[in-house]
């Protein structure tokens, strides 16, 4: 388990940038953190490492963003769904068959699909800008 204060926006993406350096092909990580918790800027942090030319944004319209990168980096936003059949509309279950690394925020709307060895990066608002991070999942965490 590794955790983290973060102090700002900037600080948590410096986390995440550092933390990128530690995935592998295949990785999953659900995000786990409530509106506004900083999920999207800490996607900013591991691009910053996996994919130094994206543009993130949140997926919240597209569902998912390729970010491309040496190991393709996808970004999901599973607010809106809601059942097994709006999953599958998302290419979901392609994505992780293609190897790359999986951001995914709102996770726990798709607990039951995602995969044994998910890395869990829950974010937890303590202050107008600071945030509990806590990273778990698999002998690296």
């Amino acid at each position: 388990m590794i955790r983290f204060t973060s102090h700002s926006p900037k600080e948590t993406e410096t986390f995440a940038a550092e933390l990128a350096l530690r995935l592998r092909p295949g990785d999953v990580l659900a995000f786990q953190g409530g509106l506004g918790a900083g999920k999207t800027a800490f996607v900013r942090g591991l691009a910053r490492t996996l994919s130094p030319d994206a543009q993130v944004s949140s997926p919240t319209f597209a569902l998912v963003n390729d970010y491309g990168g040496d190991i393709p980096f996808y970004h999901f936003d599973m607010y809106r769904i809601t059942s097994m059949d709006d999953l599958y509309s998302t290419g979901f279950f392609d994505y992780l068959d293609m190897g790359g690394i999986l951001a995914i925020e709102w996770s726990e709307n798709i607990q039951f699909a995602l995969p044994s060895d998910t890395i869990t990066v829950s974010i937890e608002p303590i202050g107008e800008e600071e945030r509990n991070i806590t990273v778990t999942g698999g002998e690296r965490f």
